[in-house]
């Protein structure tokens, strides 16, 4: 899983940003992008948690933070450098940061 987060320090360079329906081609024709999309901004989350049988609901991100997830992508990759290769040439690696997380499986 690729989580597309954004960044209080973008980077610098004056250099053309990648495309991102070019890249969004390119990883879907090679099959190694799944799926993925952009997040609604963080003033439409709903945080949901459940303490000692109370159902809490709350407007809003669970932390306050200036740095939020913005997206997804679900990666099919060999290995971790073909992930982190994908990952180099998104236009939010520049812009943002990406964050690579293998799944773990659920226990039993």
């Amino acid at each position: 899983m690729m989580f597309v987060c954004s960044d209080t320090e973008p980077d610098t360079d004056p250099t053309d940003l990648p495309d991102i329906h070019k890249w969004v081609e390119e990883n879907d024709s090679r099959g190694r992008r799944l799926t993925g999309d952009a997040l609604a901004p963080t003033s439409a989350a709903t945080t949901v948690r459940v303490r000692a049988g109370e159902l809490l609901v709350s407007e809003g991100p669970f932390a306050e933070t200036t740095e939020v997830i913005v997206g997804f992508d679900l990666l099919e990759c060999a290995d971790l450098d073909e992930a982190i290769e994908v990952a180099r040439t998104h236009p939010m690696a520049r812009e943002g940061r990406l964050e690579l997380r293998p799944f773990a499986g659920l226990p039993g």
